[in-house]
């Protein structure tokens, strides 16, 4: 009687161990989807912001792409560059031993070849650019406002669709940059 007293017992228990965690997973359940949920209205809330910023910018996208250029460049990497690795000179042995002067006496010369006529942009950048743009024929892509050095965007900026820049000095090195849009 005492065993089956006992067995009883336990058996109640168990099932109201059960119960209790029954309990405690719907509980777990409902927390969870009350969270998604949250989580869910935040998003659509967000969602709607930036529908709405977007829509307030609409009529301003003809201003922004007039704010976004596109340009190529040949960049010449030298001694004083603030990376001394490029694409073609992944040690940078060539660039350090390339004086800042050389840098732009060669880039000098390209700029020459290419307003004569003897050379084209894509294929000079190309072949003598450090930077990886030259796998592109030099073309960065479009850009805006902030994206770029500074002495880069100024003069890029400056210049109208088709001109070659003069020399252009930042920490990357010295460029010619063409504006393309």
């Amino acid at each position: 009687l005492s065993l089956s007293l006992s067995l009883s017992l336990s058996l109640r228990r168990g099932e109201t161990r059960k119960t209790e965690k029954i309990d405690s997973d719907r509980k777990k359940r409902k927390e969870v989807s009350s969270i998604d949920r949250d989580r869910g209205e935040e998003r659509e809330k967000h969602h709607r912001h930036n529908h709405l910023q977007q829509k307030k910018k609409g009529k301003s996208s003809a201003m922004a792409s007039k704010q976004q250029v596109r340009a190529s460049h040949i960049l010449i990497k030298h001694q004083g560059s603030r990376r001394k690795a490029s694409w073609k000179d992944p040690e940078g042995r060539v660039i350090m031993n390339t004086t800042k002067e050389s840098a732009i006496a060669q880039l000098k010369s390209l700029r020459e070849d290419i307003l004569s006529g003897k050379a084209k942009f894509d294929e000079v950048a190309s072949r003598y650019s450090d930077c990886s743009s030259a796998k592109r024929g030099g073309d960065l892509g479009p850009f805006g406002p902030g994206q770029m050095q500074k002495p880069f965007e100024e003069a890029t900026f400056a210049l109208k669709v088709g001109e070659i820049s003069d020399i252009v000095e930042t920490d990357s090195g010295v460029h010619i940059i063409m504006r393309t849009g």
